[in-house]
């Protein structure tokens, strides 16, 4: 069921509600505008801060149980000693929902002292990831035994456009991460190349975007070889969905938007190893970010255009696969060597960007679960960010940076180039482990023409196989964040 957001406008204490939370900074005191609340729980809350039990360290929490009526129970939660961002008090929200889970509570409200109107925007994004789920698939227990779902969430603060503006923002990106994530907590076997198909016609209804849909015989007619290459081995049809957004003027070059859709990759014929095989449901998740974009951008009405592009296919080893040392041609006319098959994502991406050379695009961002590469060099924490064009990549850089999704900058340097030069072709699609993810992203370079561009590999930070405090393993919901903060900061310019 979907999270129901609203905005409140009244003191702290004067809320009715199962559950208020408090977010406060490091070594508290008591805000003046708990104390009515204070004076509710006979003082608890000043005592627990006077004997320093309660610090606000970053994810410290504390409850306190009041009465039937009223405010029933006060959480508080610490946001640490850092300076208050919009990702700090998205951090704090999101530990919020998920301890209202635990409690079986349906509503809460959110209140962070003197909060500006973007902290107001990463409480509502914070308590939509905290509160995210995907039970869809889980028999439930009997009725007497099952807790309550988080609902509804209120976040109480002051009334002012800007406020307001924030808001409604905060909701619109945390719907467009709730479609990233479940599109990416879904089995490979529920989610195919036909559910982006679906997704997407669902998002351009909604929000009057244009939409067109590829087929297999659409793509051999466009002579898109590569991308259609990595589909050999699968029944299923391989997909490519483009969704337009006009909200820009008439001409107006668009922000085009790309994603990797691999509902499923084994490998292919370059089959992977068993172990942990079955993460790779997620290597969808670049498409599963754009579609997420497309929605957020389309609640938010955003003075621009923008086109999410994205290609979606199952990379399977069957009698029919593309095979290692086999050429094929991409749509733009160069010939590739397949050198192995598991480096399938650049193959439909290369497709992709020369497909969205039609739209004439300001610029072309693609995220893409390319590499394992790039999760020896930076890790969970960081996306990497490859560009030839500095001013771009530091733009796409700064997005991340206020979106909450960091990146770091890759180098592209051409003595990299040397690595997928071919004998019989004019590439191969991988240059070895050495550098992995940089020869990745200089083989998708070769098939863009004409627009700046940036490559996201968030191999290492769309979803995560372990908890991570504030939210549950699984997907993360980037590059959505990225996306929509920098098609924002376009608009705005």
């Amino acid at each position: 069921m979907p999270i129901s957001y609203s905005l409140v406008h009244v003191a702290p204490d004067a809320v009715e509600t199962p559950l208020l939370v408090v977010v406060l900074a490091a070594d508290p005191s008591l805000p003046s505008a708990l104390n009515g609340i204070d004076r509710q729980l006979n003082g608890a809350i000043a005592r627990t801060l006077g004997r320093r039990d309660f610090r606000g360290g970053r994810d410290e929490t504390m409850l306190f149980v009041g009465g039937d009526a009223g405010i029933q129970r006060v959480l508080l939660v610490g946001r640490g000693a850092a300076p208050l961002t919009r990702a700090a008090a998205r951090r704090a929200a999101s530990i919020a929902a998920r301890q209202a889970g635990k409690l079986g509570l349906s509503t809460m409200h959110l209140y962070l002292p003197d909060a500006a109107a973007a902290h107001v925007e990463g409480l509502v994004i914070g308590a939509g990831a905290g509160s995210w789920s995907y039970p869809d698939l889980q028999t439930q227990p009997a009725e007497k035994d099952r807790r309550a779902r988080l609902e509804q969430v209120a976040v109480v603060a002051s009334d002012n456009a800007d406020v307001r503006a924030a808001f409604a923002a905060g909701v619109a990106i945390a719907e467009g991460q709730a479609i990233a994530k479940r599109l990416g907590q879904m089995p490979g076997n529920y989610c195919t190349p036909e559910t982006f198909v679906e997704v997407g016609r669902e998002i351009a209804d909604r929000h009057g975007m244009g939409l067109t849909v590829l087929g297999r015989s659409d793509m051999a007619a466009l002579g898109m070889g590569s991308f259609l290459c990595v589909a050999q081995g699968t029944t299923q049809e391989p997909r490519l969905v483009a969704l337009e957004y006009n909200g820009g003027p008439e001409g107006q070059r668009p922000v085009v938007l790309i994603g990797k859709g691999l509902c499923f990759d084994t490998g292919g014929i370059s089959i992977k190893p068993a172990p942990e095989m079955e993460w790779m449901k997620f290597d969808m998740s670049g498409a599963g970010g754009v579609m997420g974009a497309m929605e957020a951008v389309g609640q938010l009405k955003l003075p621009i255009n923008v086109v999410g592009i994205i290609g979606s296919t199952t990379n399977m080893p069957s009698g029919d696969a593309v095979k290692p040392g086999d050429v094929v041609r991409a749509s733009n006319g160069k010939t590739i060597e397949i050198i192995n098959t598991d480096a399938e994502g650049r193959l439909v991406l290369a497709d992709l960007l020369v497909y969205a050379k039609r739209f004439n695009p300001a610029i072309a961002i693609d995220a893409a679960t390319l590499t394992g590469a790039i999760v020896v060099g930076l890790g969970h924490s960081a996306v990497g960010v490859f560009s030839t064009d500095k001013v771009a990549a530091d733009e796409v850089l700064a997005a991340g940076d206020a979106a909450g999704e960091p990146g770091w900058p890759m180098p592209m340097w051409d003595d990299y180039r040397e690595q997928i030069k071919s004998d019989v072709a004019d590439m191969k699609n991988t240059g070895g482990r050495a550098a992995g993810s940089i020869t990745a992203a200089l083989f998708l370079q070769e098939f863009v023409d004409g627009f700046p561009f940036v490559h996201l590999d968030v191999a290492g930070t769309a979803y995560s196989q372990s908890d991570l405090g504030w939210i549950p393993k699984g997907p993360t919901g980037t590059p959505v964040g990225t996306f929509v903060e920098f098609v924002r900061a376009r608009a705005r310019a």
